[in-house]
C-alpha cells in the first residue's frame, strides 16, 4: 500500500508544475533581479515562487517544517519530524541570462533522511521524481544510473576548480570533465544515466542538493558529502561539506582519491 511518501511526492509534483507555470511567466521577459551578496543574484521570479511554494505546501502540511533559499530561516523547523527543503529556482543565473537548464527542487525529509524528491526543468519539460524505496522516474519513466565503469573512461559534471590537486591527495581522478547550469540538474542528469558522477568541494546548501540525493539513490547510486560522508538534511546550518554522487564504482573510486583532503 502506498505510504505518505508517495502522497508527498504527489504534492511535491503538482507544486512544481505550478512553480514552473511561474517560472515561463517571467521567463526571458527582463524581470527584476536583485544582488544577495557577491555573485548571488535573485529575481522576482524566484520570490513569487517561493511565495506559491510556502504557501501550497504548508497548506497542505501545516506539521512540517520549512526551509528554502528564500525564505529567512527559523529554528523552528528543527522541531519538526518532517520538513520541506526546496530552491525555487535552482541556476537563477542561467534563468537571467536566459538558458534553459534552471530547474525547481523540491525535497521533503523525515529524521535528516530524504523521502520524496521532485526536480523540474519547466523550459526542458523534464520532471525528475523519487520516493523513498520506490525508485526514480523521468517524466513517469525508470531512470537508472550507469553500469559499472572504468574511472578513466567516466564523465563527470563539475567545475574545472574541483580538479585542482589541493583536493586530490591520492592523485587527481583520470575523468572527462562537463558542466551544466544547477547543481539539481546535474544531479539529475546522473540519476537518468547521463553521466557517471557529479561532485562539488564548496559548503553546500541543503536545497540545491536534497531532492537530487534522493534522486541518485533511487536510481541505484550513491551519494555523500565531498569527504565521502553520509549525508543528513534539516541541519541546524543546512550545508553540507560538498557532495560526491554517482553511480556507485565511480564514486568509490573518488571517495578514495579523495583520502582525508
Amino acid at each position: 500500500m502506498p505510504g505518505p511518501e508517495h502522497d508527498d511526492l504527489a504534492l511535491l509534483i503538482d507544486a512544481a508544475h505550478s512553480a514552473g507555470e511561474i517560472a515561463r511567466h517571467y521567463f526571458r521577459r527582463d524581470p527584476q533581479v536583485w544582488d544577495k551578496g557577491v555573485d548571488d543574484p535573485v529575481t522576482e521570479a524566484d520570490l513569487a515562487i517561493d511565495t506559491m511554494l510556502r504557501e501550497t505546501l504548508l497548506a497542505a502540511r501545516p506539521n512540517y517544517g520549512w526551509l528554502s533559499e528564500e525564505t529567512e530561516d527559523s529554528t523552528a523547523r528543527l522541531s519538526s519530524e518532517y520538513v520541506f527543503i526546496c530552491d525555487p529556482i535552482d541556476g537563477t543565473r542561467a534563468f537571467i541570462e536566459g538558458g534553459k537548464s534552471f530547474a525547481h527542487s523540491l525535497a521533503v525529509a523525515r529524521g535528516g533522511q530524504v523521502t520524496a524528491a521532485a526536480i523540474y526543468l519547466p523550459v526542458r519539460e523534464k520532471l525528475y521524481a523519487a520516493a523513498l524505496g520506490h525508485g526514480a522516474e523521468l517524466n513517469g519513466m525508470p531512470v537508472s544510473v550507469r553500469p559499472a565503469v572504468a574511472l578513466d573512461q567516466s564523465e563527470v559534471l563539475t567545475t574545472k576548480p574541483n580538479m585542482d590537486p589541493r583536493h586530490w591527495p591520492h592523485g587527481t581522478p583520470p575523468v572527462k570533465r562537463a558542466y551544466r547550469p544547477s547543481l539539481a540538474y546535474r544531479m539529475s542528469l546522473v540519476g537518468e544515466g547521463r553521466f557517471d558522477a557529479m561532485m562539488t568541494f564548496r559548503p553546500t546548501w541543503e536545497w540545491d542538493i536534497a531532492a537530487g540525493a534522493l534522486i541518485i539513490a533511487e536510481a541505484g547510486g550513491a551519494v555523500s558529502d565531498g569527504t565521502g560522508k553520509a549525508l543528513r538534511f534539516n541541519n541546524a546550518t543546512p550545508q553540507v561539506d560538498g557532495l560526491i554522487a554517482g553511480a556507485t564504482d565511480v564514486h568509490r573510486d573518488l571517495v578514495r582519491l579523495r583520502g582525508s583532503a
